[in-house]
């Protein structure tokens, strides 16, 4: 059962008419929290404070006093995230016994600032260093889209994407390095933004990979998304809604659409003749640059490479402690010589600036987010080889983007009878306001076909 299945919008309208309070909102995610469906979302509640943002957005609307959007609504933030006073574990046992974080990451004071209701911290992949979301120190957040397999909730922002499919938030703060916000916002079936990765602070998260890591959250829908970005940020996109009619929408051909399982390639087709019905062009380019992303990314790769430099302390100490597919990752960038590290950052530089220019003209790209829809847990569990693919698989064409330092957004392109699959929409460094209203645009015409 989904607890609020409301957009901010909607919910806000609900309250300005005194149908409901923010209050009773925040008690029953509170509640919907404790139950079994909601097993390993959240590493730790904070019912007190929730409830307190709540009661005091409510006593201001009853007086009168118009409240900011987040105001008293619940929002669960990843637990990659400072609070004061606290140790961030980051999905980890390893981070047990450092220091607490002396004050909040500035994007978690800018939520308390908006008056979000913050109700707890969500699950992760140790260190954010996967796709998929399995934990074995804290559990495996289930996905909720399957009431009879127990799927992955796609990584490393698990517990805020299940978060948020369930409706215990209106918005989970995640982070997106190499697909972490729209990983699993595809497999759960909502909204996902990651926005060009200077646009909001890293500072106060456990990084993984400096050049990489970005502050985004996950919605039930892109105008949320817009809202959010904007707590997030301190600015608003200016978004100028825009028709789909004579938009360009450019589909890759090169390694985006390889190996697509039926029901994501049937999706996406499905979501290409809706835009063209509706009136934008879409457009077949080759992007042969895309081929080139394992020379350009070696040797090790700038996750690892970086992940290392953070967590090489961490492993001298206590490897055994680590999640060990985690430790794999981190330490293949534990031989990389600085030579190799700047050389990989100039050719990083190169193909970033050949991919704009084959992307000049078009609106936005377009592919799936993941190649295929969500698989079960117990079998990846099981098998590092399993595992390892499957990782793969569900960061191939995220990671494009971050690699890019781009911007993009995942929108749910499924039918109700199938399993979630995620269309992503892209474009190039700063292009977050033109790129979302791209996204208003083609999300109000696959809703209209849902």
């Amino acid at each position: 059962m989904i607890y609020i299945q409301e957009t901010i919008d909607q919910l806000n309208q609900r309250l300005a008419r005194g149908e409901t309070t923010r209050e009773a909102l925040v008690s029953g995610a509170l509640e919907a929290a404790a139950q079994p469906a909601a097993k390993s979302v959240f590493t730790k509640l904070y019912p007190e404070a929730a409830l307190a943002a709540a009661r005091a957005a409510d006593a201001a609307q009853k007086a009168g006093v118009v409240q900011p959007a987040l105001a008293g609504l619940p929002v669960s933030i990843k637990d990659l995230y400072g609070v004061a006073g606290e140790t961030t574990m980051a999905g980890s046992i390893v981070c047990q016994g450092e220091p607490p974080q002396k004050q909040d990451a500035p994007v978690v004071a800018r939520l308390r600032s908006a008056g979000a209701a913050i109700v707890g911290k969500t699950n992760m992949t140790e260190f954010a260093f996967s796709g998929i979301g399995i934990n074995p120190h804290y559990g495996t957040p289930v996905n909720p889209s399957d009431s009879n397999v127990a799927r992955i909730p796609g990584g490393s922002s698990s517990g805020a994407g299940v978060s948020v499919a369930l409706g215990l938030s209106v918005a989970g703060l995640g982070s997106d390095t190499g697909g972490s916000i729209r990983i699993p916002a595809a497999l759960c079936g909502i909204v996902g933004f990651k926005s060009t990765q200077n646009r909001v602070p890293l500072e106060g998260a456990l990084e993984l990979s400096r050049s990489l890591d970005t502050v985004c959250a996950m919605t039930r829908s892109v105008q949320d998304c817009i809202t959010v970005d904007a707590v997030l940020s301190g600015a608003m996109l200016p978004v100028r809604r825009r028709p789909l009619t004579g938009m360009r929408l450019a589909v890759p051909q090169t390694v985006v659409l390889d190996g697509l399982d039926k029901t994501v390639s049937q999706a996406f087709d499905r979501s290409l003749s809706i835009l063209s019905e509706a009136g934008a062009q879409i457009i077949e380019i080759a992007l042969t640059e895309f081929a080139d992303i394992p020379k350009v990314n070696s040797p090790g790769g700038l996750s690892p490479i970086e992940a290392y430099a953070v967590h090489h302390e961490r492993l001298a100490r206590a490897q055994a402690q680590f999640d060990q597919r985690v430790a794999a990752r981190v330490m293949m960038g534990a031989s990389v010589t600085a030579q190799q590290y700047i050389a990989l950052l100039d050719k990083r530089r190169a193909w970033i600036a050949s991919v704009e220019r084959a992307m000049e003209g078009y609106d936005a790209l377009l592919c799936p987010t993941v190649p295929a829809v969500a698989p079960e847990i117990e079998k990846l569990v099981a098998s590092d080889e399993v595992f390892f693919k499957a990782n793969g698989q569900m960061l191939r064409n995220t990671f494009i983007i971050n690699l890019l330092d781009g911007c993009s957004y995942s929108l749910p392109c499924h039918r109700d009878d199938e399993l979630p699959v995620g269309l992503m929409l892209s474009s190039v460094h700063g292009d977050d306001a033109r790129l979302s209203a791209v996204a208003l645009a083609v999300e109000d015409a696959l809703r209209a076909h849902r």
